[in-house]
C-alpha cells in the first residue's frame, strides 16, 4: 500500500459510510473509484467494496434497530427477492459491454430523481382527493427487491440507489423509512456478493478492513442524523446526489465507449 493510502481509505470510508447512513446507499460507488485511482484492479476495488459494505450497513442497521426504525419483516420481504436476484446481474454483467451497462445505470439514476418526485405529486393528490393510489404489495415488494438485486450483481453495488425511489412509489414510504430499510436489505446482498468474491480470492482484507473503519464511524454519524433531519431535506440531498451520480456515470460511460472504439 502506497504510502498515507491507508489515511486516504479511512477518509473514503468515512464519506461512503455518512451517505449509506443518510442515503441508504451501499456506499460503493465511491468506494470502487477511490481503490482504483490508488492503483488496485477493478475486480480488487468491486470486491473489496463489497466487504467495506457489508460492515458498514451492519453497523447502521444495528443502530437503527437500537434506536427503534428497524423493521425485520420489511427488510427481508425486500431481501429474498434480491437475494435470488442478484445472480442474474452477475450473468448479464459478464455479456454485455461495460459502456452499455454504465449507459443504463445513468439513465435508471435519472429515472430515479423523477420517480421521488413523481410520489411527492401522488401524495398531494392523496390528500387532495382523500383517495389512496394502491399497488398490489406482493408485486411491488418483489419488483423493488429484484430490481435491486439486479442491479447488486450487474453494477457491483448495494442497490439502494433504486430500492429508495421504488419504495417510495410503490410502497407508499416515507423517504427516511424507505432508507433504513433499503440499508437493512443491502446487508443481505452486500453479503452474498461478498461470499462470492471471498470464494474466487478477490478480496483485499487489510484495505477493506480500514476502509470499514472509516465507514463504521460514518454509518453511525448518518443513521443518528437521519431522523432529525426534515423529509424535504434528505428528498433534495437525494436527488443531488443522483443527479451527480448520473453525470459521473455518463461520463464513464463515454470514456469506456471511447476504449472501445480504440
Amino acid at each position: 500500500m502506497i504510502d498515507f493510502a491507508w489515511l486516504i481509505l479511512v477518509a473514503g470510508g468515512l464519506i461512503s459510510g455518512m451517505i449509506s447512513g443518510l442515503l441508504g446507499i451501499g456506499g460503493g460507488i465511491l468506494t470502487i473509484p477511490l481503490m482504483v485511482t490508488l492503483g488496485y484492479t477493478p475486480v480488487q476495488a468491486i470486491a473489496t467494496s463489497s466487504l467495506f459494505i457489508v460492515i458498514t450497513a451492519i453497523s447502521g442497521t444495528v443502530q437503527n434497530w437500537l434506536m427503534g426504525y428497524f423493521d425485520w419483516k420489511k427488510i427481508i420481504y425486500l431481501g429474498i427477492p434480491a437475494f435470488l436476484t442478484t445472480g442474474i446481474g452477475v450473468y448479464f454483467a459478464n455479456r454485455i459491454p461495460p459502456h452499455i451497462i454504465l449507459f443504463t445505470f445513468g439513465i435508471i439514476l435519472l429515472a430515479n430523481i423523477y420517480l421521488i418526485d413523481l410520489r411527492k405529486q401522488l401524495a398531494a393528490v392523496e390528500v387532495e382527493n382523500t383517495e389512496t393510489l394502491l399497488f398490489n404489495p406482493v408485486v411491488s415488494r418483489i419488483g423493488t427487491g429484484g430490481s435491486a438485486g439486479v442491479l447488486a450483481g450487474l453494477f457491483g453495488l448495494g442497490g439502494g440507489t433504486i430500492m429508495v425511489p421504488m419504495q417510495m412509489l410503490l410502497l407508499k414510504e416515507e423517504i427516511k423509512v424507505a432508507i433504513q430499510t433499503s440499508l437493512g436489505v443491502i446487508v443481505i446482498t452486500a453479503l452474498v456478493a461478498c461470499i462470492g468474491h471471498t470464494l474466487k480470492g478477490n478480496i483485499l482484507f487489510i484495505p477493506g478492513i480500514i476502509l470499514a473503519c472509516g465507514g463504521i464511524l460514518g454509518a453511525q454519524i448518518s443513521t443518528r442524523t437521519l431522523p432529525k433531519l426534515p423529509d424535504s431535506t434528505v428528498s433534495l440531498v437525494l436527488r443531488i446526489f443522483l443527479g451527480m451520480l448520473s453525470i459521473y456515470i455518463f461520463w464513464e460511460a463515454w470514456i469506456n465507449y471511447k476504449i472501445i472504439g480504440l
